[in-house]
């Protein structure tokens, strides 16, 4: 039998400095997966937490309400090396008996494994070096296993030449291939042996077509959801370095040069903001001839149609793709209160939401 399970941010980012620490010390860690979930839960399959011998933890499985307890199983874990699976049900009486007065009416089983050195600190080295290439992979793990010589918290990973041949690794590749793929989380059970296997979620990125101060809280905020930013702008002034510390790029050039100076294929998602009606044509221009989902505009609905007769047929190329004005209707003018606005547009396209509130059921989703 195998269930697939909703996409979830397997979110690496938040993880690394913790890794990155014990690493350097060579002391062992906790892994933390969420392998499956019902009902209403804080985070679902394929979340990651690590927790650190002396009790510190990066990433959130729930509101901080689980955090606690499961950090005394992940201590054992480490100090073992033996992995374990931990449920939550986080309504009805179980909950009350514990004292942790949760209420989210869900259920969550997570699985511990230890990452260290005689693990050769995988997965997590395996997910780095993919999330720094920005190359798409996934990571298997054993839940449970009656199987001779397969035992429960192992890790799997694609071409993993060190593997020995025994009789699922064929089941093991298909199903890392498919999850690969699909970008989303699967659990597999088929009789003594359950598999997980969850993608690396990889970041956003977004560019910004001008570099004036209203980018600033922009990148800010972008950044904090681990997109990878990269500002463009042709005036010295504007295209500094110091100006966005958190961009993950800031490039001076010319706005004719756009499409030969950045390979736009690697972009999920633009904005033109240069305040400029000349440096504005020529990005749109460009972001006509690219495949770029989301393409928006910063400036009033006057703007944008005279924009788009001035690009005449090439405005076809970006029919359905334009958001202008861009941003949701958060109200608020300050520059802090349109970068809300237009990462949160962003955040739902990306997600495939329209940015409305939870209504009934999808709260739960």
């Amino acid at each position: 039998m195998e269930a697939t399970l909703p996409a979830q941010e397997a979110l690496l980012d938040p993880l690394l400095p913790l890794y990155a620490r014990e690493r350097e010390k060579g002391r062992d860690l906790a892994l933390a997966v969420v392998v499956h979930t019902s009902g209403s839960t804080y985070r679902k399959p394929g979340a990651l937490m690590a927790i650190a011998a002396d009790g510190s933890y990066a990433g959130l499985l729930s509101g901080g309400c689980l955090e606690s307890d499961l950090r005394e199983h992940a201590l054992e874990v480490i100090r073992t090396g033996k992995a374990r699976v931990v449920t939550y049900n986080t309504g009805g009486s179980d909950d009350a008996l514990w004292g942790l007065g949760i209420g989210c009416e869900g259920a969550m089983e997570i699985l511990l494994l230890r990452v260290g050195p005689t693990s050769s600190w995988q997965p997590l080295e395996h997910l780095e070096q993919a999330l720094r290439a920005h190359r798409r992979t996934a990571a298997a793990f054993v839940v449970a296993s009656e199987v001779s010589g397969v035992t429960a918290g192992q890790s799997f990973l694609p071409g993993d030449a060190s593997r020995q041949r025994s009789a699922f690794e064929a089941e093991v590749d298909e199903l890392l291939d498919a999850v690969k793929r699909s970008g989303r989380p699967s659990l597999r059970a088929s009789g003594a042996l359950r598999l997980f296997a969850a993608p690396l979620a990889l970041p956003a990125r977004l560019l910004l077509l001008g570099g004036g101060p209203d980018a600033g809280p922009i990148v800010e905020l972008a950044s904090r959801l681990t997109f990878r930013v990269t500002v463009y702008d042709h005036r010295p002034a504007y295209a500094q370095r110091a100006h966005f510390p958190a961009a993950d790029r800031v490039v001076l050039a010319r706005p004719e040069e756009l499409a030969r100076t950045l390979d736009l294929s690697a972009f999920e998602a633009a904005v033109v903001m240069s305040h400029h009606v000349p440096s504005d044509l020529a990005y749109l221009r460009a972001l006509a001839g690219s495949e770029i989902g989301y393409v928006g505009q910063l400036g009033p609905p006057l703007r944008r149609e005279r924009l788009l007769a001035d690009l005449g047929e090439e405005a076809q190329g970006l029919r359905g793709r334009l958001r202008a004005p861009v941003g949701l209707d958060l109200g608020g003018r300050a520059p802090e209160s349109i970068a809300l606005s237009i990462v949160a547009e962003i955040h739902a396209y990306l997600h495939g939401r329209e940015g409305g509130r939870y209504r009934g059921a999808e709260a739960a989703s």
